[in-house]
């Protein structure tokens, strides 16, 4: 079952606290409920109810990605179902998810989508020696057939938007057909988001570094 970022910032954010502040800088006003139209109330109440209060900031807007839907709520509404799919009906190892979640957020430079998935790729059994290598835009070392499998559809899929013959035919071996699917919407989901964050300069918490400064 693949974790979304409400379920990423639940577990890293609520041994904290009130602790955990944002930096104001985003370039989109940030939108708490008493200023929200009812389209867009409907759509916080979707990603609150099914995602829990820690998807708030301390300011009352939402965290990550979640504040520009509510700009544009037609499309929270429909990226909110689609993130319920995958959160609920992937069959693929949570390991690879992450997997894949972090070369496609590592390609993109996208800091927040990096912030929450590296650890969650740690905590999940993906090695710290992968995790650098991806951050670094260097070739991890990976022996086992369904993480090679993965790392090279999330990556061919980023850099060039298709998969080699030779890619998918071992990818099927190693995975098989549903989550060759499975990854491949995961991968387009995310680019979607890492796009979101960067478009929109979504910061980080208060104190953590940038993977990548510019």
């Amino acid at each position: 079952m693949v974790a979304d970022v409400g379920q990423i910032l639940r577990s890293i954010l609520r041994p904290l606290a009130v602790a955990v502040t944002f930096n104001a800088m985003t370039r989109l006003p940030i939108l708490t409920p008493e200023n929200l139209s009812p389209e867009q109330q409907t759509v916080w109440d979707g990603l609150v109810d099914s995602r829990g209060g820690s998807v708030t900031r301390p300011d009352g807007g939402l965290a990550g990605p979640f504040n520009a839907w509510l700009h544009a709520p037609k499309i929270g509404k429909a990226m909110s179902r689609l993130g319920g799919a995958l959160r609920f009906s992937m069959s693929t190892d949570r390991r690879l998810i992450e997997l894949a979640i972090i070369t496609v957020g590592a390609h993109w430079q996208a800091e927040f989508e990096w912030w929450a998935h590296a650890r969650m790729a740690r905590d999940h059994g993906v090695s710290d020696s992968i995790i650098d290598a991806i951050g670094n835009d260097e070739e991890p070392e990976l022996t086992d057939p369904a993480d090679l499998a993965t790392y090279r559809i999330a990556r061919e899929l980023v850099t060039g938007g298709r998969l080699s013959d030779d890619t998918h035919r071992h990818a099927v071996d190693a995975l098989g057909h549903q989550s060759v699917v499975e990854l491949v919407s995961l991968c387009g989901y995310y680019t979607l988001i890492s796009f979101t964050l960067n478009a929109f300069e979504v910061e980080l918490p208060e104190g953590e570094p940038e993977k990548w400064p510019r």
